[in-house]
């Protein structure tokens, strides 16, 4: 991208932003080809917070209450939640996510991420992994935000199991998919049984 006028650039970066609320400074320093502090100028002059903030308001607005797992349990910071339809969740892979030879995340961390909210959008009490199909498609680095988005797919079986499909990405670029098939309640595992 070329360098704007102030003018395009804010109308430009407000619209970025507003698809894409996730985007970091660094980010959009880099796309618009300016310095972070042109960024974060333009940002207050347009009156939009920061990531932090952002992120902060949208869980404020539309967040259903997690039923399946305590909020502490589910991986990463739940920012949008409809229970039995979607979520988003973001983790930043920090030094205890990493291997300290490369400074690539641990699949286990974006795993639990992706599980843990494939559960959470689950409208029930009790909720648990049955199977899970995944993909890691490229490796997470130090520092990069994991932002998964969860999708529930269909609800099978008298309502006992859902397909739970959660799709990774940092920044725009996918980076795990996953097929997750969830019971429903430990009741119907009891039914199952006998």
């Amino acid at each position: 991208m070329e360098r704007l006028p102030k003018k395009q650039r804010q109308e430009k970066l407000s619209k970025w932003i507003e698809e894409n609320p996730f985007v970091t400074d660094e980010e959009l320093t880099k796309a618009f080809q300016v310095s972070i502090q042109t960024i974060r100028l333009d940002r207050m002059e347009l009156g939009i917070p920061e990531l932090r903030e952002r992120l902060k308001l949208m869980a404020e607005r539309s967040y259903d209450q997690v039923r399946s797992l305590a909020i502490d349990e589910v991986i990463g910071e739940v920012v949008d939640l409809q229970l039995d339809k979607s979520g988003i969740s973001i983790l930043e892979m920090k030094e205890e996510h990493v291997f300290a030879r490369n400074q690539i995340a641990r699949g286990h961390h974006i795993f639990a991420q992706a599980n843990s909210l494939a559960v959470a959008v689950i409208n029930e009490e009790v909720a648990l992994t049955v199977s899970a199909d995944i993909r890691f498609l490229r490796p997470v680095r130090l520092h990069e935000k994991c932002v998964a988005k969860a999708y529930v797919r269909a609800i099978t079986g008298e309502r006992r199991k859902a397909k739970v499909e959660v799709f990774t990405y940092v920044g725009e670029e996918l980076v795990f998919q996953g097929n997750f098939t969830v019971y429903r309640s430990a009741g119907d595992m009891a039914e199952e049984k006998e």
